[in-house]
């Protein structure tokens, strides 16, 4: 007799169950990550423009903030502008944390400088 092969129902509601959790945690995740890279795309484009003051930089970063919607975690005083070999450099640090299920929180740490 050939044995047969294949999964069994049990088996493809384990798979169901890993999959959509991890279908939940990309979903709950990536709208932070798009807003990371939105504040680094800022940044470097802030940094690139020649600004030299820091109240010109944190109002080019505000300004930027009003039309870039996902931009909420960060806002022009939360930046660390400094000068490093006559170059304008701009850091930033900030949490974000994602409610997953009602009690539990999944707490990302961003942080980044301009180029």
């Amino acid at each position: 007799m050939k044995s047969q092969r294949g999964i069994t129902l049990f088996g493809l509601m384990v798979w169901a169950v890993i999959l959509g959790a991890g279908a939940l945690l990309a979903m709950s995740v990536f709208p932070s990550v798009n807003e990371y890279w939105t504040v680094k795309r800022v940044v470097d484009k802030i940094a690139s423009e020649g600004l030299t003051t820091v109240p010109e930089i944190r109002a080019a970063f505000e300004r930027a903030k009003a039309i870039e919607y996902s931009i909420q975690s960060i806002s022009g005083k939360d930046l660390k502008i400094t000068k490093e070999n006559e170059k304008v450099v701009i850091t930033y640090a900030y949490d974000k944390e994602i409610k997953l299920v009602d009690p539990v929180f999944l707490l990302i740490k961003y942080e980044g400088r301009s180029k």
